[in-house]
């Protein structure tokens, strides 16, 4: 008779379950019509069980993130709308749009970027909100203009000096829509 046995972890206060492994227990012979002193090609057998190489502790505290950080999108020029944080996991920084973000469609060259400013639209002019160089650092180009995505913060960048998330048409000098960061 077969028998399987799992190992799951889960994560302190997480609802996520992930299933490490399963081994093929074969400790029980198969039921045979031969008896067990004729019967000799039959074996205990079993397979080593999967072993993670960090203890529960470190696995359970390296899928923690602590918000350090968030905002509420502000239209610019475009409709853009939803969520921000800036997020701290596994010992990285990253800016997290929520599942809520959503800007227009109607430009190219669209990046994320972290501002000085703590209003980005109101200390620039409609209807383009044109942004400064050196009032800003570019973090990636935009992957969706929907839903949560993330975007990695360099390790060298002093947050303290950056108030804004903004969502920026690079060709055309225009701010899409920014979100001021609240501790």
């Amino acid at each position: 008779m077969k028998s399987y046995r799992f190992l799951l972890i889960t994560a302190l206060n997480f609802p996520i379950i992930g299933l490490l492994g399963c081994i093929e227990d074969r400790a029980t012979p198969p039921i045979s019509s031969s008896s067990p002193s004729t019967n000799s090609s039959i074996a205990a057998t079993s397979a080593p069980t999967p072993v993670a190489n960090s203890s529960s502790a470190e696995i359970v505290q390296s899928s923690l993130s602590s918000v350090l950080s968030s905002g509420t999108f502000e239209d610019g020029e475009h409709s853009t709308s939803g969520s921000v944080q800036i997020v701290m996991k596994n010992n990285k920084r990253y800016v997290e749009l929520g599942s809520s973000f959503e800007t227009s469609t109607n430009g190219p060259d669209l990046v994320v970027i972290l501002h000085r400013s703590d209003d980005v639209i109101g200390s620039t002019n409609p209807p383009a909100f044109p942004i400064n160089e050196g009032d800003y650092v570019f973090l990636a180009d935009l992957k969706s203009y929907s839903g949560s995505q993330s975007y990695e913060i360099p390790d060298s960048l002093n947050l303290d000096d950056f108030k804004s998330v903004a969502i920026w048409c690079r060709s055309f000098n225009a701010t899409f829509g920014a979100a001021t960061l609240k501790s």
